[in-house]
């Protein structure tokens, strides 16, 4: 039998255990066991936000003051805006442009509004100044300007009311306003005007149509510079528009609430009435093509329910109608000019209940189109035609509306004349 010596065994159990134990340095301490990796969120890209339509920007909710310099607005990116008068939400239910002042060259913007007030905005290197004559208390309706009064030098404006009051505006060339009634219809509010050499007497005629119907004539063949108004007949529906014709018929073409477009002719016999056009909705405004002849007479017209109509009268004399535009409700303002660089673009602005003034446009036959160039936080009621910014070859237009706001939309400088040199502005 062999043995171990006792040394020998111990030595044998302490190799044992140093291989079973790791060693560690004095100062080294034991190492934490690792921890789980924790699930991190996932982070989603943000989506690239589709770049904004100028048209589509929010008004200031503080508007600037057009009488110290220019306030734009937003537009359509070649179209640009400016405020021309802000009314304090006082509704501006007309708007037209007018030489009231011949001595400051540039013609005037006039409005007249809610509260029967009459304002003449006359523009100094893109300020606007106001000047405020008639204080009526009732909305002012029709609006003309020309010289029919012949015992007054120059050319005179006028207004109608609700309560019945028609009104003569007299422009000095120092500057200032002042008005007078010059005829009152009981019982009637004067809702359209319209001026021209109407009949085969000489002179230029004014004609008011009130509502209830009625056609009247006002002369002024008075004693002591007074007026005379003449009944001419009673109408059906409420003419809300009218415009004069080119030619020597001496016609005017007038758009009612009954849903017509009639020719007016103003005979020995009395009124001579021609229908042309008859839908069962409404008619609002109207507006005769630049250039039109006797020959070939264009007019555009809208219905209540948004549809845009064009009635052509060629040389044949029949007229033709068509429906060029399927918009919002409530078109109320119509414009027809030029609008476009190209001058054989056919164009006409529409600015209604829907806030937006549209250019609908074809060139020759073609397809029409229409695009958006103002957005009107509240509804809009008139647009006219204009010349206030010779930097450009086409025309200007005014609107106004329900927010109370007169708005100038322009081409920017330089448009339409690429053979002078011309400032981004």
């Amino acid at each position: 039998m062999r043995y171990v010596s006792t040394a020998t065994g111990f030595l044998l159990v302490l190799l044992l255990c140093l291989s079973v134990t790791p060693l560690t340095g004095a100062d080294e301490k034991p190492q934490p066991k690792a921890k789980k990796a924790q699930p991190q969120p996932v982070v989603k890209p943000e989506p690239e936000k589709e770049p904004v339509d100028p048209v589509d920007e929010p008004w200031p909710k503080t508007l600037g003051d057009p009488r110290a310099g220019e306030v734009p607005l937003p537009a359509a990116g070649d179209w640009r805006a400016f405020l021309v008068l802000d009314n304090k939400g006082v509704g501006v239910w007309t708007v037209k442009s007018f030489p009231v002042f011949p001595r400051l060259a540039c013609p005037e913007v006039v409005g007249i509004d809610d509260h029967g007030r009459c304002l003449v905005l006359t523009n100094y290197s893109g300020k606007w100044a106001a000047l405020e004559t008639i204080r009526d208390g009732a909305w002012l309706g029709g609006l003309e300007h020309g010289d029919l009064d012949p015992r007054i030098a120059g050319d005179e404006l006028y207004t109608g009311s609700q309560l019945g009051n028609l009104y003569q505006v007299l422009a000095h060339p120092e500057g200032f306003l002042d008005n007078r009634r010059i005829a009152h219809f009981e019982g009637l509010a004067v809702n359209t005007l319209v001026a021209g050499e109407l009949d085969d007497q000489p002179g230029r005629d004014l004609l008011v149509f009130t509502w209830p119907g009625g056609l009247w004539r006002v002369d002024p063949t008075g004693p002591h510079g007074t007026w005379v108004k003449t009944k001419l007949g009673d109408i059906e529906g409420r003419v809300r528009d009218a415009v004069v014709l080119p030619g020597p018929d001496r016609e005017v073409a007038t758009v009612s609430r009954n849903g017509t477009v009639q020719l007016l002719r103003l005979t020995p016999e009395g009124p001579a009435w021609t229908k042309i056009y008859e839908a069962p909705m409404g008619m609002g405004r109207i507006a005769l093509r630049p250039g039109s002849t006797r020959a070939n007479t264009v007019l555009y017209t809208t219905h209540d329910d948004g549809r845009i109509l064009r009635h052509v009268r060629p040389a044949s004399g029949k007229w033709a109608t068509e429906t060029i535009y399927l918009g919002p409700q409530g078109p109320r303002g119509i414009a027809a000019g030029r609008f476009f660089a190209d001058p054989k673009v056919e164009s006409v602005a529409l600015y209604g209940y829907s806030g937006r003034v549209e250019i609908l446009s074809r060139k020759g036959d073609g397809a029409w189109k229409v695009e958006t160039v103002l957005k009107d936080p509240d509804k809009g009621h008139w647009v006219a035609v204009c010349e206030v910014d010779g930097r450009n070859a086409t025309q200007e237009l005014v609107a106004s509306g329900f927010g109370g706001r007169i708005v100038l939309l322009a081409r920017p400088v330089g448009y339409g004349r690429p053979e002078l040199a011309a400032s981004e502005d």
